[in-house]
């Protein structure tokens, strides 16, 4: 008996333990670096606001992102993305960069997490909505010297879409990255030449997060 014992306390010292990654109840949150990658496409204004102006067109910007998640059972959980202000060149082919603006994109996220509570490994999926505010717009004196002024760009709902991996460390500690796809559609209303203009754009971003987690 006293050899089995030892046999069992043997196994139990080089046995790795059994890290339980999500489940019911639990709170994570994670947070790394948030790259926006806009995908771009208005009404082409060449003509109508001046010649050589062309269609709008938004760069890349990285920022840092936080996400906050609800386990409400082993494989269903509810997140809420938040980041620090992205900020985004604005320009047209015809004038090159012309303006700037600010957006936060708060996004709600029913998800769902494979495998199981035991799993270090958690890919998921998720869908929810996303809305998207804009400020600081203005231009920049390339585009004051074009004839444009009074720049705002509205709100925007739109759904959203996410695919995402975690990889639990430990019981608290995890590595993840996730990718976004938020529908985000915004009025630019600005002047040129002291006439009212408005075009209708889509931004339509993918997000990429890398970062990692701490499970409550």
């Amino acid at each position: 008996m006293k050899k089995l014992s030892a046999v069992f306390l043997a196994l139990a010292t080089v046995l790795p333990s059994v890290s339980i990654a999500h489940q019911a109840g639990d709170m994570i949150i994670r947070g790394g670096t948030a790259t926006v990658r806009p995908n771009t496409g208005s009404p082409n204004v060449l003509g109508e606001v001046g010649p050589g102006v062309g269609s709008f067109e938004a760069n890349n910007n990285t920022q840092l992102g936080l996400t906050f998640t609800y386990m409400a059972t082993d494989n269903i959980g509810v997140e809420l993305l938040a980041a620090t202000p992205f900020e985004h060149k604005i320009s047209t082919p015809g004038t090159g960069e012309i303006a700037s603006a600010k957006h936060l994109p708060p996004t709600l996220m029913a998800q769902y997490y494979f495998r199981t509570a035991e799993d270090k490994l958690r890919p998921y999926l998720g869908v929810g909505v996303n809305y998207t505010f804009f400020f600081d717009e203005g231009f920049n004196d390339n585009g004051k010297n074009a004839g444009l002024s009074d720049l705002s760009m509205s709100g925007s709902w739109g759904v959203a879409a996410q695919a995402g991996l975690d990889y639990q460390l430990d019981d608290h500690w995890l590595l993840n990255a996730s990718v976004w796809w938020m529908n985000i559609e915004t009025d630019v209303d600005f002047k040129a030449g002291g006439e009212d203009f408005s075009y209708k754009t889509r931004l339509d971003p993918f997000v990429f997060m890398f970062g990692a987690g701490y499970k409550f």
